[in-house]
């Protein structure tokens, strides 16, 4: 009968340290959430910097990151057109500092006067949205005009002077003009 309590008295002390250790542990929770978002960051000089705009956005207390609906952004340029950025889903870390945007991704820039248009389709982009910087390790598909890259992996800097690094298996067709 004492071996038989001593048991069910340790059964319980177990029970209830499990019950404290889930009642403590921090849980990914909601603390608000925003539909229709459209946010505008200007730069010093009161011109718009950057803009993201999503359906809906979830933002969790625990970590503080946030969760994007149909995300899509714009880089703006100073003397050129802006770049367009959207995806299928988004992560923003808590510090602002990445933007995972998950699925689909289409990358777009319109023709301007000295400007080439430029259409990109790729999937599960990094940004960091203070330095203009994305990069993906998925296929890529690029576009100007009758141009076209297709390669696998590539890091953009999207501010003057831009940059574009593919990483691998890169393979193009260019149309000469007469």
């Amino acid at each position: 009968m004492l071996l038989l309590l001593v048991v069910v008295t340790l059964w319980i002390a177990r029970q209830s340290m499990q019950e404290e250790a889930e009642r403590t542990t921090p849980q990914h929770r909601v603390d608000y959430y925003l539909e229709g978002v459209d946010s505008t960051l200007m730069d010093l000089s009161g011109r718009p910097s950057k803009r993201l705009v999503a359906n809906r956005m979830t933002h969790f207390m625990d970590d503080d990151s946030t969760e994007l609906e149909s995300p899509r952004m714009t880089l703006y340029d100073l003397d050129r057109p802006p770049w367009h950025v959207r995806s299928e889903t988004g992560w923003l870390s808590g510090d602002g500092e990445v933007l995972l945007l998950q699925g689909e991704v289409k990358i777009d820039r319109f023709a301007a006067p000295g400007v080439r248009p430029m259409h990109i389709t790729t999937r599960d982009l990094r940004v960091q949205p203070r330095d203009n910087y994305v990069e993906t390790d998925a296929e890529v598909h690029a576009r100007s005009n009758q141009d076209r890259i297709d390669a696998k992996g590539m890091q953009i800097w999207l501010q003057q002077p831009i940059r574009i690094k593919l990483l691998a298996n890169v393979r193009g067709h260019y149309e000469v003009e007469p």
